[in-house]
């Protein structure tokens, strides 16, 4: 009996969508990875991006654990001589709900090619509306 090896002809995508009112960031993320990679289908496969369109809403209320909101640090070097911004967990998620998130998800993925494509299919929205109705998500529930 032959491998099968899926193609881009053979995946089907589908679109999910996950409310992380009062979720944990790392938990959420690592579920939110395996769904954009594709490694919860049958036919997953390490070298082709078989994975589904993940919609993230509520951004804003994701929460950590211990004293994290404090010192888990965001670093930004702007590329000039003393350049290092860092930016705490309770500042980003202020301003920038999304980004948490995204930062969070990316670190779980490849960082390759590969990884480019399947991040590209991560849509974060900081409130509880999405422009995505067309597409018909499903909700996807968190362990």
């Amino acid at each position: 009996m032959k491998t099968f090896l899926p193609k881009a002809s053979d995946i089907d995508r589908k679109w999910y969508v996950v409310d992380l009112k009062g979720a944990i960031l790392g938990r959420a993320a690592i579920q939110i990875a395996d769904v954009l990679r594709g490694k919860c289908k049958p036919t997953f496969s390490p070298h082709v991006d078989c994975g589904d369109h993940v919609i993230v809403i509520n951004a804003r209320y994701v929460t950590v654990t211990g004293r994290k909101a404090a010192d888990k640090k965001y670093y930004h070097y702007t590329g000039y001589p003393g350049g290092l911004r860092v930016t705490t967990f309770k500042q980003m998620n202020a301003k920038f709900p999304e980004r948490v998130v995204e930062k969070a998800v990316r670190g779980m993925i490849p960082h390759s090619r590969l990884g480019r494509q399947v991040y590209k299919k991560l849509h974060v929205y900081a409130n509880g509306t999405h422009p995505h109705q067309a597409q018909k998500p499903q909700p996807l529930n968190l362990k």
